[in-house]
């Protein structure tokens, strides 16, 4: 394992808490809206550290950081991330993952082993309709996977976090009802703004950004329903 990415003090990556981010390279999906593609696409030409590294570093916060986030890319593709999440429990850290769901076999491990205390699990667009799927995963994924994943972390006793990124002309309203509906019972669903910058796919940085207004209204949508 390379973690590719730390950062030591959030604030907003995991809601109420004062936390770090480790990120780590790789991804499955193509997400034509990401923002992170260097890590996507060319992680091997990220410098990387070892997270014995990355572990001596945070040991010293322990006492005034309330968690760790471990992001990507997607993290779940790595098989050293159940010792990752160990270390950082042994340390005392609680963990949170940040995850497209495409891996739930890894999920149902890090859960069994009751390595994680929040998950946040992205949602592109409603499961039955797999071309709109495929148009913003930018691949067209296993969406049974998708399905198994989100069933554990609504039966998992633990923090619950979807997430959707909002491209305008492409998700209405009616998809993020069906979004909401399916994830019912959830602890948060965040919609987060579209912003033509830097994308994967050049041709998105040519859509309107998604105004903070229709955030709102779509974020009162989503809250109603779950």
């Amino acid at each position: 394992m390379e973690i590719k990415g730390l950062i030591e003090t959030s604030f907003v990556d995991w809601p109420g808490r004062v936390c770090a981010v480790i990120f780590l390279g790789g991804c499955n999906f193509r997400c034509p809206f990401c923002h992170n593609h260097e890590l996507v696409l060319r992680p091997q030409e990220i410098p990387g550290r070892r997270p014995d590294q990355v572990l001596a570093r945070l040991r010293p916060y322990t006492d005034w950081l309330d968690g760790v986030v471990v992001s990507g890319g997607e993290p779940c593709l790595d098989p050293e991330l159940p010792q990752l999440c160990r270390a950082l429990k042994k340390l005392g850290l609680p963990v949170k993952i940040d995850t497209n769901g495409s891996r739930p076999r890894v999920l149902e491990e890090l859960l069994g082993e009751e390595l994680l205390e929040a998950v946040s699990m992205d949602l592109k667009a409603p499961l039955g309709e797999p071309l709109l799927h495929r148009q913003l995963a930018g691949v067209a994924a296993d969406l049974g996977a998708l399905e198994r994943s989100i069933d554990l972390l609504l039966a998992a006793g633990l923090e619950r976090e979807f997430r959707t990124t909002v491209v305008p002309g492409l998700l209405t309203g009616e998809h993020l009802a069906v979004m909401a509906r399916r994830v019912k019972g959830a602890d948060r669903y965040k919609i987060n703004s579209f912003r033509p910058l830097t994308c994967l796919d050049e041709s998105f940085t040519n859509l309107p950004a998604l105004s903070e207004e229709d955030r709102k209204k779509f974020q009162e949508l989503v809250d109603s329903l779950i």
